[in-house]
């Protein structure tokens, strides 16, 4: 990363951010906030946030969630879940209601110390559900959504199941450990909260009917983790939104079609 990490406190968190300051000659009102994926974290967006950035010519911020990147752990994260002290403080296994947690509690207390009152989302993965739940609560200027899961598919399952046995059994955990502090939390936080037959009832369609602001809803010909249903289901919900589908792409649209996804979401934010 060619910008210097931080740590900001959050709700008494301790997460890692990485600011992207505007380009000197950036032109663009907007600020960018990049909410990773169900095993990401602010290094492994990789260089994606800042190129896009650079090319909007526009601001951006990228956090991670506690318990990934070098954001503080989750106290005994495959134990009971409980609040510890205050319902903020969680510790313990995530429960099922953890997007809402972070896109209701945690996201609007860091815009706040951010001093940025109408960012512009950008979500991959469990950060796009995170980035809808937001946006269906609070205003925002636009809300970008990669693979984002608005209900539970039997194909997700499948694949989290696929990825717990190659984090136990094959490569996962290993490829993993360089991106996390703690690359068990990390894992074992997101695994346990999806593979929960809780976890089953999941589904945000209806609160999507919230969503005023541009929306830009992404997925992939081939992603394993999720079908067009999850953004054909968005469109129903959002009328106004415009939906992306990329052949030849998997999970991440921004490290399998990068040019087209910078492409897009261009297009798109010189619409608002």
């Amino acid at each position: 990363m060619p910008y210097p990490l931080s740590t900001m406190v959050i709700n008494k968190q301790h997460l890692e951010v990485l600011e992207l300051p505007k380009p000197p000659r950036g032109q663009s009102p907007h600020t960018l906030v990049f909410l990773h994926e169900g095993l990401g974290s602010v290094a492994l967006w990789r260089d994606w946030p800042a190129q896009l950035c650079q090319q909007l010519g526009c601001a951006g911020w990228v956090y991670s969630r506690r318990g990934y990147g070098q954001s503080e752990p989750v106290p005994d994260v495959r134990g009971p879940s409980r609040s510890a002290g205050e319902p903020s403080q969680r510790q313990g296994r995530l429960l099922p209601d953890y997007m809402h947690h972070e896109a209701l509690e945690i996201l609007p207390a860091l815009l706040h110390n951010l001093g940025i009152e109408r960012p512009v989302l950008v979500g991959h993965s469990d950060g796009g559900t995170i980035a809808l739940i937001h946006a269906s609560h609070f205003e925002v200027a636009a809300c970008v959504v990669m693979a984002p899961h608005v209900m539970v598919e039997d194909l997700s399952i499948q694949a989290i199941q696929a990825a717990k046995n190659a984090y136990e059994n094959g490569p996962l955990r290993q490829r993993l450990a360089p991106f996390h502090a703690d690359v068990d939390c990390a894992f074992w936080q997101w695994s346990d909260v999806w593979l929960s037959e809780a976890f089953r009832r999941f589904d945000i369609r209806s609160e999507l009917q919230g969503i005023s602001a541009p929306l830009l809803a992404i997925q992939g010909e081939t992603d394993p983790y999720g079908t067009m249903a999850q953004i054909d289901d968005i469109a129903r919900a959002v009328h106004h939104a415009q939906l992306l589908k990329l052949p030849d792409c998997g999970h991440s649209p921004h490290r399998d079609q990068p040019e087209a996804m910078a492409q897009a979401v261009q297009r798109f934010i010189q619409q608002i």
